[in-house]
């Protein structure tokens, strides 16, 4: 019994851990999308996924609230979105986004993570052109349309590709389809999951389990930073 209650306490400790570090990328960017399209998520789509991905991480609703409001406060008026770009262990490209309010703060720590790690920050652009922006949208299939007809009804609205995995469908399409085809979902019925702007690595490579390992070093260390919101590397 000793045994099972430190089991069930270790991974209480571990969702409290995760939400501690995950709820704050999360409310940051409620707060970004409200603060570049409007409080308002009937009419800003990038401000109704930010909210879509909290509550399926279940972000409590004062907590979401909070971070909308906060969009209108002084204290995020110097935010500004910026990518990293970065080159790890075993040569894995790597692509940084961060959320931050001070530059000088956000790449010293990148730099950091990078060179602890067996690897080194690159110029802007120098990885840019080895992936491509996604917008990625997961859903259960939906009982009235099979996947063919979904395709056939979403092609105008940006639909490039629908893929199934693990009982889940998955529509991509340009980043720049992201609001058409969020409206396009939402106007059949479709309760969307998840949706975000990926992206996606044009060759993709294939690593061992121990390199592997030295990558994902590099990528906890990055994901612990609160001003980092996504890591993407060109790993299979």
């Amino acid at each position: 019994m000793g045994r099972a209650f430190e089991y069930r306490r270790a991974s209480k400790e571990a969702r409290w851990d995760k939400m501690s570090k995950l709820f704050p990328k999360l409310a940051k960017a409620i707060t970004m999308a409200a603060r570049e399209g409007g409080t308002d998520p009937e009419m800003n789509a990038r401000l109704r996924t930010a909210i879509l991905n909290a509550k399926a991480q279940n972000m409590p609703k004062d907590n979401i609230r909070a971070a909308i409001d906060r969009a209108a406060g002084k204290d995020t008026a110097d935010y500004a979105e910026i990518t990293y770009e970065g080159k790890g262990p075993h040569g894995v490209l790597v692509m940084v986004e961060a959320a931050t309010d001070n530059n000088t703060r956000t790449i010293a720590n990148v730099r950091a993570a990078f060179s602890k790690n067996g690897g080194t920050v690159v110029p802007t652009g120098s990885l840019e052109f080895m992936f491509s922006r996604k917008a990625v949208f997961e859903f259960e299939p939906p009982a009235d349309l099979s996947g063919d007809d979904l395709e056939l009804e979403l092609i105008e609205d940006g639909l490039e590709s629908l893929e199934e995995y693990d009982e889940m469908w998955y529509v991509y399409a340009d980043f720049a389809s992201f609001g058409s085809l969020a409206r396009a979902l939402e106007e059949k019925g479709i309760e969307v999951k998840k949706a975000s702007l990926k992206r996606i690595p044009l060759n993709p490579v294939t690593l061992t389990e121990e390199q592997m390992a030295d990558v994902e070093k590099l990528i906890d260390r990055l994901e612990d930073d609160d001003d980092i919101q996504a890591v993407y590397t060109n790993i299979a």
